[in-house]
């Protein structure tokens, strides 16, 4: 690696050279990936294969083309069930989903078994989801014992607890924790004045009330009482607190949101010239989807710095709004909580425009895992002071 390893880096790796599970629980933004990594390299080393299993098919798609470049192409695969690419690889990249119908399928099973030396599960803390977390659970209880487990979690309460609970089924099992951020996070608030106040480590005498965590359920728009995104936007525009992501609970929040922010020009010349380089080489290359209209006011809005972000989205619309993030080139995606998840696309700022959301039972406050996700996305690790 180009880099020094952090102490908890480095104790996963000897956990894991003592043939031992490890539970890495590290911010968001801390580096546990790099624990990932490092179960690939040592696998590698020893001529053993490892599936790394994600919660999302954006993430593992991302995943397969970060490994592909970091371990060479030849040696890295792609299974998304029922196709995929080189599923034979040494390093095969999946949703977690895929991994637990393999190991219930008797071939699957066999292949884990054969000469996987370690199962990764990226973003661990999905167990604790009360939608999908069953998946998680079946994996680990079915994963053949020949497998470690490399768990990465974000910084949760109870990793001592999970790890006597795999120890007991799975054989031992080592906690891996840190709560160091390269990037330290600043928290601020958004009320309906022209600022950005600084939130406050410990009561105090009850503030005046500036803003309202509400968000209209219809179509993502903040209440009066909240400053508006726009507003928002300009505030951190001028104080050089761009590139940021909103977050937005709903695809149609996410697309008023981008639109209502349109007016504003978010790149400088030459950044809106490089942009429409891009866009124009894009088109050329999806000549179907760009003639569409609505990629039409899509891509008009990427020529001002601004974008949105979700599920609903064509992947070839999200693929470029994801590159031109990471070049510089959107300041401001109106996201929703499935960019929180792992895809990487890491920003100056983080806004959160709201602290409820629908769920299965009407509208239910964030968790505090939801909103550590979101807000361990801001901060630049080598580019920003804090985040």
């Amino acid at each position: 690696f180009p880099f020094p390893l952090d102490a908890f880096q480095r104790d996963a790796l000897r956990s894991l050279r003592a043939d031992r599970n490890v539970i890495v629980s590290a911010p968001t933004g801390s580096g546990k990936t790099v624990a990932g990594e490092l179960a690939i390299a040592y696998a590698l080393s020893v001529g053993k294969r490892v599936f790394y299993t994600t919660p999302l098919k954006a993430l593992s798609n991302q995943k397969f083309g970060d490994f592909c470049a970091q371990f060479g192409a030849g040696r890295v695969g792609l299974s998304t069930g029922d196709s995929g690419v080189r599923r034979d690889a040494a390093v095969v990249v999946m949703t977690t989903e895929v991994f637990r119908n393999m190991i219930y399928d008797d071939e699957g099973r066999a292949e884990i078994a054969k000469d996987v030396f370690a199962v990764v599960f990226d973003e661990f803390h999905y167990m604790n989801d009360a939608q999908r977390g069953t998946v998680w659970e079946e994996s680990v209880v079915g994963c053949p014992a020949t497998a470690r487990i490399v768990a990465l979690s974000a910084t949760v309460s109870n990793a001592r607890s999970v790890a006597g609970w795999m120890a007991s089924i799975h054989g031992p099992t080592d906690v891996v924790e840190t709560d160091f951020r390269p990037v330290p996070l600043r928290y601020e608030f958004a009320g309906d004045g022209a600022v950005l106040n600084p939130a406050l480590d410990k009561p105090r005498e009850k503030p005046k009330r500036v803003g309202r965590d509400k968000f209209d359920r219809r179509g993502g728009k903040f209440d009066d009482g909240a400053m508006p995104s726009r507003e928002i936007l300009k505030n951190l525009q001028k104080r050089d607190r761009l590139p940021a992501i909103f977050f937005v609970f709903s695809r149609k929040g996410c697309e008023n949101e981008a639109a209502h922010c349109g007016s504003l020009q978010l790149l400088d010349v030459d950044e809106e010239t490089r942009a429409r380089k891009r866009i124009r080489a894009w088109a050329l290359e999806n000549e179907d989807v760009a003639r569409l209209d609505s990629e039409r006011e899509r891509v008009d809005l990427l020529t001002r710095g601004v974008a949105a972000h979700h599920a609903g989205l064509l992947p070839q619309y999200k693929t470029l709004v994801e590159e031109l993030f990471r070049d510089g080139l959107v300041k401001a995606c109106f996201a929703t909580e499935t960019l929180a998840a792992g895809v990487n696309l890491p920003a100056r700022t983080t806004v959160v425009t709201s602290l409820v959301k629908r769920g299965d039972d009407g509208m239910e406050p964030l968790t505090t895992s939801a909103l550590l996700q979101m807000a361990g996305r801001a901060g630049r690790r080598g580019k920003d002071a804090a985040g």
